[in-house]
């Protein structure tokens, strides 16, 4: 996938980026990724990995707001934080989260399919509602074990 403003590939680095900051502005609006992903759509999904590489100095709080504003993201009632703490003591930064979901787009991308459409694949199926919930041990398997997991549509 090459970026359509610089003269460089776009890379799994930019990936991670943006999964990062749909994970990060997920949370910031109490949201699940999925409507992030779905509110900003391909064409500005397609722009934001095309700019990762300057946006990644840029505070992520300022960027997070200002995805808010441009794309009219609203606040929703889903806390991924309200974890029982008997079941899991901590549970996975926003970093940590877009590595595992950047990694399971790089490990289940199609024949022909860009970044952006194997992001928005995979944050629209059923496996993110499982990763995402901490008390089990899904989010904590390997890499393998998730993409395997995808293709056979279940754990």
């Amino acid at each position: 996938m090459r970026n359509k403003y610089f003269d460089e590939l776009v890379t799994e680095n930019d990936l991670f980026y943006v999964c990062f900051m749909i994970e990060k502005t997920a949370r910031f609006l109490h949201q699940r990724n999925q409507y992030v992903v779905n509110q900003l759509g391909y064409d500005h999904l397609y722009h934001l990995i095309r700019v990762a590489n300057v946006l990644h100095s840029d505070n992520t709080d300022k960027v997070v707001h200002d995805l808010m504003d441009e794309y009219k993201l609203e606040y929703g009632s889903f806390y991924i934080e309200n974890v029982n703490s008997e079941l899991r003591s901590r549970i996975p930064t926003e970093l940590d989260v877009g590595k595992v979901y950047a990694r399971l787009i790089v490990d289940t991308l199609l024949p022909n399919e860009d970044y952006i459409q194997g992001l928005i694949r995979i944050y629209n199926d059923a496996i993110c509602q499982v990763i995402d919930d901490y008390t089990n041990s899904a989010y904590y398997e390997p890499s393998y074990v998730k993409a395997r997991a995808y293709k056979n549509g279940e754990f």
